[in-house]
């Protein structure tokens, strides 16, 4: 192990374990990565997922999203990303093999969106790779879009495959919700909220924010999954981070900071249309698993959520979105 994460195993052991809201709850967490090699303050692999979704919560399966790690060491540059799909797929078959454990119900990969219509051979290899299990991928949004990225775009339509996105700037989202008029048959999900989620922000700040989220959720292709708030960005640190506290946050104080940002943006997309997510591990170094998600309970009660809408917006949109049998 290294510094880093024994730094961060002992963070953690200090929290008090709180009781599991609705264990019963059925949930596909909709956002994790796997670190094999160490990055940021710790590894994250299949062993490490469990350990956190046998914390209490009723997390059934779950969404692999890439982190840009194992890609194949040789090949063809624009095909060493597939490396990552077949690293996923074995913890998958894994998981599908292990009983009373969640399961990896979907894969997103990564593809090199300057292609164009060759992108369609890359992704071709991740579909089988994936056998059966990959979706579609995250990749980054240029400043100015050109006729490769919308050949791109066109050639996920044709194949059925989804587009996850995530930049800290907010500002953006006016402009992808643009990229989704034009390709109104690719699922576009937006990650974490949109971009940087600041508790401490400035009332204008936060009605920026509000305004940018209302721009793409006009958009009836785009989900965005309400989550991920609790990571640093750059020099920036939430005031619940590691680095800024002794002793992890409870879901109760975690609730009150963010609910304006959750509350917001479940109002704005709607339950069928937003999914929650742990982003794990990088939340990690703010919040351990079983009290991000009883703090994501307690934004769907305080939100006054329908039975309906709560299933939804734990499991529901997660399987319509990535096809999660």
């Amino acid at each position: 192990m290294i510094p880093e994460e024994e730094d961060l195993t002992r963070w953690l052991a200090q929290e008090t374990p709180e009781a599991v809201i609705e264990p019963d709850l059925p949930i596909i967490d909709t956002h994790h990565h796997f670190w094999k090699n160490p990055s940021r303050r710790c590894t994250y692999e299949l062993h490490d997922l469990w350990a956190d979704t046998d914390s209490g919560h009723n997390v059934e399966k779950t969404v692999f999203i890439d982190s840009r790690s194992c890609f194949r060491e040789e090949g063809p540059e624009h095909l060493k990303p597939i490396g990552e799909t077949e690293y996923v797929i074995k913890a998958a078959e894994e998981s599908a093999r292990t009983p009373g454990k969640s399961t990896i119900g979907a894969i997103v990969s990564h593809a090199d969106m300057t292609l164009g219509a060759g992108i369609e051979e890359v992704f071709e290899g991740h579909i089988e790779a994936g056998k059966g299990l990959f979706r579609g991928i995250r990749a980054g949004f240029p400043e100015e879009l050109d006729a490769a990225y919308h050949e791109c775009f066109a050639v996920m339509g044709k194949l059925n495959l989804s587009f996850d996105n995530y930049s800290a700037d907010y500002e953006r989202l006016p402009a992808m919700a643009d990229l989704a008029d034009q390709h109104p048959d690719v699922r576009i999900i937006i990650c974490h909220m949109g971009g940087k989620i600041d508790a401490d922000a400035s009332p204008e700040a936060f009605t920026n924010w509000q305004r940018c989220i209302n721009s793409i959720a006009r958009c009836p292709n785009v989900y965005m999954k309400v989550g991920g708030a609790q990571q640093r960005l750059g020099d920036w640190e939430p005031t619940f981070h590691m680095n800024r506290r002794d002793k992890p946050i409870g879901s109760e104080e975690l609730c009150e900071l963010l609910y304006p940002y959750y509350s917001y943006t479940i109002e704005a997309f709607g339950a069928d249309r937003c999914t929650f997510e742990s982003n794990y591990p990088v939340d990690k170094e703010c919040v351990s698993y079983r009290t991000l998600w009883n703090m994501f309970k307690r934004i769907a009660n305080r939100a006054g959520l329908s039975e309906s809408e709560k299933t939804a917006i734990f499991s529901g949109t997660a399987a319509r979105v990535y096809r999660v049998e």
